[in-house]
């Protein structure tokens, strides 16, 4: 139990805070009902995500036992036996679509529609080059809108922007991170990386480094963000992004672990100080200024 229990992946339930973006800047943070709804919604994508991770690990389990870490993992290691794998993965779908259903049909298509993108992307997707990351990138736009539809609200075209943008460069980054890490043998552990390059990956890389940056000061200067919010002060969160998408890039290139780099991200001190410095002046200026 104990290891079907790290097959889940709780670890990275932390990408599922996406889903709190539409609140946030919905400036419903106050209200209680919004909130009790957007934590459903949450925890619908935490039960979904963990299901995807169970049935990729049952289908990936032969390639992890290529890979230096992933070959510990429970179902390529032989800890948790695969039928019972399959049960929970099922189990887990089932409790996201009846608690997602329980917040409105729009939340529940959301969901529905992320299980489903996730078990063709598992089933063969992966395996297509370029289009492996834009489903991943996909998957993180779902849980913003599953966030806005949670509480009814329309979620901005900037928002959704730079959601794109920041999950891609997530994506590419652990591709990167695989290729150089596996080296000449990448390819036997997950057969798309035998089409990338490190140029190539780099290349994207530095586009949605700049599109990830550009949006988000976009965003901030917009004509219906100042009239929102008041006033023009959100631009002065500019640097705090800057400084979070430089200290990733420097983790990725200058800080070379066996960890992927969104693992290593989120045991980064500095990283983690600045996002709370980031999370305090945008909470300020949307509730208090």
């Amino acid at each position: 139990m104990l290891g079907l229990l790290g097959a889940l992946r709780p670890a990275q339930w932390t990408k599922n805070v996406f889903v709190f973006a539409p609140l946030v800047f919905a400036e419903a943070l106050a209200h209680l009902p919004s909130v009790k709804r957007t934590a459903w919604a949450f925890l619908s994508f935490c039960l979904a995500s963990s299901a995807v991770y169970l049935f990729n690990d049952i289908q990936d389990r032969a390639e992890d036992r290529k890979h230096p870490l992933k070959r510990s993992r429970p179902f390529a290691a032989g800890t948790v036996p695969v039928s019972l794998g399959v049960l929970a993965a099922l189990a887990l779908a089932a409790g996201s679509l009846l608690i997602a259903s329980r917040l409105n049909r729009s939340v529940a298509l959301v969901v529905a529609l992320y299980l489903f993108l996730n078990l063709l992307y598992s089933v063969g997707l992966k395996r297509v080059v370029i289009l492996d990351v834009l489903i991943i990138s996909v998957g993180f736009v779902l849980r913003v809108l599953g966030g806005g539809e949670a509480i009814e609200v329309e979620v901005s075209s900037w928002l959704l922007t730079s959601t794109i943008f920041v999950s891609l460069l997530l994506a590419l980054s652990k591709r990167r991170h695989e290729l150089i890490l596996m080296s000449g043998e990448a390819a036997d552990h997950r057969p798309v990386l035998g089409q990338y390059s490190a140029p190539f990956l780099d290349q994207m890389v530095n586009v949605v480094t700049a599109s990830s940056v550009l949006s988000y000061a976009l965003y901030a200067a917009a004509p219906d963000t100042i009239a929102r919010f008041g006033g023009r002060e959100l631009v002065y969160t500019v640097p705090f992004v800057l400084f979070g998408i430089f200290r990733y890039l420097y983790l990725i290139y200058q800080q070379r672990t066996p960890r992927n780099p969104t693992e290593a991200l989120l045991r980064d001190g500095p990283f983690l100080a600045n996002l709370a410095l980031w999370a305090g002046a945008v909470l300020w200026i949307v509730y208090v200024s």
